[in-house]
C-alpha cells in the first residue's frame, strides 16, 4: 500500500492554523490519500527550509504570515497574480522538477464574498483599509471585477500611493485612488475590506459613520476575535451586512487544494463545520 501524499502549512506563529483541519475536511469529502500538517518556518532560512521540503518528503506548501514573499523569491515559476502579488501562499513541485507559486487570497476573497454573500462588485464603490501584503494580494482580482471606484487608505498614504502607482495599468475603468486614513472621502461604499492589523494590536481604527450606507458590506480579511473589533464598529454604524475572514481562508485553501489535487472541494460544508467547532 503506497503512503499518502504530504502537504504542510508554514509560518511563525503557526500553532494557531486551521488549514491542516481545513485541508483534512477536504481529504475526506473528495477521497484523497494525503496528510496536512503545521510546520513553524525559520525566518531567515525559508529558501533553505522549505525547498528541502520540497525535494523531499513534501508534495505542496501553504505559506502564511510572514513568509509570503519569501515563498514568491523561492517560487522558479509564479502564477500572474503572484507575480502582480509580490507574495504567494502555495508552493509545489511541478512535473518539470521546478517549484511553482501561486497566490490564491484574491480568488479565495471572491467566492466568498459573491458566491457566499452575495455581492456584485460591477460598478461598486470599494474601500480597503490597508496597504500591506494582504491588499497587495486582492487587489487584481477586485479590479477584474470592474468597480466604479476603489479606494485604498493607509496610515501611511505614499504606501497606498504606491500600490495605487503599481497596479494603475490594471484599473481600466476603475477610478483607482489611495489616501490616509485620517482622510478618508465621503460614502457611503458598497464593500468595506479592512485589511489592517488593527484587530491585533491595541490601536483602534478611528473610521466615521459616514462611509456606511443601507446596501454597505464591511468584511474583515481576519477571523475569529481578532476581526470582532471592525465588525462591532460595522453593526454600530448600521451596515447591511458583515463578515470576517473565515470564508475567505477556506476559499484560499480550496483553490490551494485543487491546485494540487486537481478536484475542487465544496467548501460550504466545511464552513459549516468550522463555525460549529469555533462555536462549541
Amino acid at each position: 500500500m503506497s503512503r499518502p501524499d504530504r502537504y504542510a502549512v508554514v509560518g511563525n506563529p503557526i500553532h494557531h492554523s486551521l488549514s491542516p483541519r481545513i485541508h483534512t475536511l477536504f481529504a475526506e469529502q473528495t477521497g484523497q490519500a494525503m496528510t496536512y500538517e503545521a510546520r513553524r518556518g525559520t525566518p531567515g532560512q525559508f529558501a533553505e527550509e522549505v525547498g528541502g521540503w520540497l525535494a523531499g518528503e513534501l508534495r505542496g506548501v501553504n505559506v502564511t504570515v510572514p513568509f509570503k514573499e519569501d515563498a514568491c523569491q523561492l517560487a522558479a515559476v509564479l502564477s500572474d497574480r503572484a507575480r502582480r502579488a509580490g507574495a504567494a501562499n502555495t508552493l509545489w513541485t511541478g512535473d518539470d522538477g521546478r517549484i511553482h507559486g501561486d497566490n490564491t487570497d484574491g480568488v479565495g476573497l471572491l467566492r466568498d464574498l459573491e458566491d457566499r454573500l452575495g455581492c456584485d462588485l460591477n460598478g461598486r464603490r470599494i474601500l480597503i483599509l490597508g496597504a500591506g501584503g494582504a491588499t497587495r494580494g486582492i487587489l487584481l482580482p477586485l479590479l477584474e471585477r470592474t468597480p466604479a471606484e476603489l479606494i485604498v487608505a493607509n496610515r501611511t498614504p505614499a504606501r497606498a500611493e504606491g500600490l495605487a502607482r503599481d497596479f494603475a495599468d490594471l484599473a481600466g475603468d476603475t477610478r483607482l485612488q489611495a489616501c490616509a486614513l485620517d482622510a478618508l472621502p465621503d460614502g457611503p461604499f458598497d464593500l468595506i475590506l479592512n485589511a489592517t492589523a488593527a484587530g491585533l494590536s491595541e490601536d483602534a481604527l478611528e473610521l466615521p459613520a459616514g462611509l456606511v450606507g443601507p446596501r454597505t458590506t464591511a468584511y474583515d480579511l481576519v477571523y475569529g476575535p481578532a476581526a470582532l473589533r471592525f465588525l462591532d464598529w460595522a453593526e454600530a454604524a448600521g451596515c447591511a451586512l458583515s463578515s470576517d475572514g473565515l470564508g475567505m481562508l477556506v476559499e484560499q485553501a480550496a483553490e490551494a487544494f485543487a491546485i494540487w489535487r486537481g478536484v475542487h472541494p465544496e467548501t460550504g460544508p466545511v464552513l459549516a463545520t468550522l463555525r460549529h467547532e469555533a462555536a462549541d
